[in-house]
Order: structure tokens, then C-alpha cells, then sequence
């Protein structure tokens, strides 16, 4: 059994959600994002959105690997510093694209 933090942009609720479904039948603890900011409107102040950020740093030192939403191959700047985060603290990296998620796991 392994902990795996989702991360990516937050408008990609539903790839979340189906990662989320994937990776939890495999027996596995899975992380998430607190909230769908992006993809739901809701405003964060900068300091809010600081402790997210730093928040979701501990999931990842609390992990064995992340797993990136990378919708239509897309890696916003958070993203991409949270990828290199992990990899620079010995994490696994999987990548949403690059899995192949059965179509039953779909969130409409």
C-alpha cells in the first residue's frame, strides 16, 4: 500500500476525482487538493493560497509518490514546481497521461 498526493491544476475536478477512484481501488491511501478553487470560482487571498501551496508540500514529503493531472498535457508553474519538488526529495512521479485510466473510472 503506498500514499500518493494528487497534483495539478485545480480545474481539472473531474480528472481528480477519477484519479482519485483509480488509484484507491489499487489499494492505495490517496491525497488530494483541499478544494477546487479553479474549477469551482472560489477566490483565495494570496496569503490563502500560500498555505495551500505549503500544505500540500507536507502531503507531498508525507508520500511515496505523486501523481500529476496533466489534462491535455498541461503543467501549470505550481505544477511543475511540486513535480520537481517531489523529485528532489526521492519521490515516484506518475503522470495522468502516461497511465491509461480505465474508461469506468470516469466522473461526469
Amino acid at each position: 500500500m503506498k500514499v500518493i498526493t494528487l497534483c495539478g491544476s485545480t480545474k481539472f475536478k473531474n480528472e481528480f476525482e477519477q484519479a482519485n477512484a483509480y488509484l484507491t481501488l489499487q489499494g492505495n491511501i490517496v491525497m488530494s487538493v483541499a478544494f477546487f478553487e479553479q474549477s469551482e470560482g472560489y477566490p483565495l487571498t494570496e496569503e490563502q493560497a500560500e498555505l495551500l501551496g505549503t500544505i500540500h508540500l507536507k502531503k507531498i514529503d508525507l508520500s511515496d509518490e505523486i501523481f500529476v493531472i496533466d489534462a491535455g498535457g498541461y503543467i501549470g508553474s505550481s505544477t511543475q514546481k511540486e513535480i520537481e519538488y517531489a523529485r528532489k526529495n526521492g519521490k515516484t512521479v506518475r503522470f495522468y497521461t502516461e497511465e491509461g485510466i480505465p474508461p469506468q473510472f470516469a466522473v461526469t
